[in-house]
């Protein structure tokens, strides 16, 4: 009979345990592969996202018409024809919903808002570096907001981790191969392409992508190097690279929305040198503010560099705009209050109030512009659609502005 105290082998730990890295390493595959599997049954037969149709009471809204004035359009053949829901009610796809505007533009230019000539085009960096702030949120939303108004609207995915890219469709390791994300039309070498061949398609008529993934980090590894090395020249200067590479494909839009990295890297400086406006997002609780006072200082000094060296930092407006917010947090309404004290007209007065409505369409891969009001709580759905509203409604008053438009 063997002692109490012998030891005893145990037959699960055989052999050294595995790496760390190779640990992460497996972790991260497992979660890519299920991903991908929740794609696939979320959005089957191809694992393409598609964006729904939209009531003839939207269409009418989004259009600047009445509901009985696009009955008029279908009925007397002037327009689309509208898609006929099961029970009888017209529903509009976002190009049809386009291809009315070029329609009344024809009588009334106004409905048709792309900029004009003289207009240049808008590039809005939203970015802040503490996680948790809405930044790639607020990004999607103001993207989609505007290609639902009728702008030409290019999407830039600068953040390696790729959560834009994810929302609308695209598994960075599954669908974004080498070469294929900005860091193609900015890289340093010979493989550098045209930003024409990077851009893709989404599901929203009138809004482009530039996708994100792993590779974005090489910028920030090869941009250190050519700088050690001292080569003169526009064409080895990083911080107009981004600029330099949409200047390529201003001609096809309205507004570029950048969704920066959560780091003050050579992409974020490079991409606020590409900048003509600012967004930067806020979460009102004491330790955010603490963050993003040494995010303004550390950027302060380090674009204090850049425009000693000759990068433009020139912008129409520069505004915060509070994200995540609660009404009913007494200490919320505080700091939000004190933020208004301090920075006055650059908070923007609209704020971001938190929603159950955006996780819940989160957990399908939507924004709440994809999502249909009658896919959740509609009192909840009216709320978080009015807060979005506003504050996109208020960023698209500054755009028009800074064309010297009136107010939309």
């Amino acid at each position: 009979m063997p002692s109490a105290t012998a030891e005893v082998a145990d037959p699960v730990n055989i052999g050294p345990d595995p790496a760390m890295d190779e640990v992460i390493a497996g972790d991260a595959k497992a979660l890519s592969t299920q991903l991908q599997a929740l794609r696939a049954k979320l959005f089957p037969p191809e694992a393409r996202k598609e964006l729904r149709r939209f009531s003839s009471g939207e269409a009418a809204r989004l259009i600047g018409v009445t509901d009985s004035y696009l009955r008029h359009l279908a009925l007397g053949g002037d327009g689309p024809e509208p898609e006929k829901t099961a029970a009888g009610r017209r529903a509009y796809s976002l190009e049809q919903i386009h291809e009315i505007r070029r329609i009344l533009a024809k009588a009334k230019p106004g409905y048709l808002p792309t900029r004009q000539p003289g207009e240049p085009m808008q590039v809005i960096a939203v970015t802040n570096f503490k996680g948790g702030s809405g930044k790639t949120t607020t990004a999607a939303h103001l993207a989609q907001y505007f290609a639902l108004r009728g702008y030409r609207v290019l999407a830039v995915d600068l953040d390696p981790q790729a959560s834009l890219s994810a929302l609308f469709g695209y598994q960075p390791e599954f669908d974004v191969a080498d070469n294929e994300t900005l860091y193609g039309a900015i890289r340093y070498d010979d493989a550098r392409r045209p930003l024409t061949e990077i851009i893709r398609p989404t599901y929203f008529s009138g809004l482009d992508l530039v996708p994100g993934n792993l590779e974005l980090h090489e910028f920030e590894h090869d941009t250190p190097r050519m700088l050690a090395d001292k080569q003169e020249g526009g064409d080895a200067l990083f911080f107009a690279r981004v600029a330099a590479a949409l200047a390529t494909v201003e001609a096809d839009y309205d507004l570029v929305v950048i969704d920066c990295p959560p780091q003050l890297g050579f992409l974020t400086l490079s991409a606020l040198c590409a900048a003509t406006s600012v967004l930067i997002t806020i979460h009102p609780q004491m330790l955010d503010l603490a963050s993003m006072n040494q995010f303004l200082s550390m950027t302060a000094d380090l674009l204090a560099v850049v425009r000693e060296a000759g990068g433009n930092l020139s912008y129409d407006w520069l505004r915060y705009v509070v994200t995540r917010y609660e009404p009913n947090d007494g200490p919320q309404t505080q700091i939000v209050a004190f933020l208004r004290s301090l920075f006055a007209e650059r908070v923007l007065t609209s704020v971001m109030v938190k929603s159950t409505a955006v996780s819940d369409a989160g957990l399908s891969k939507q924004t709440l512009y994809e999502a249909g009001r009658e896919t959740m709580n509609r009192n909840t759905y009216d709320r978080a659609i009015e807060s979005l509203d506003a504050v996109n409604r208020e960023i698209e008053g500054l755009v028009r502005r800074a064309w010297g438009r009136a107010a939309a």
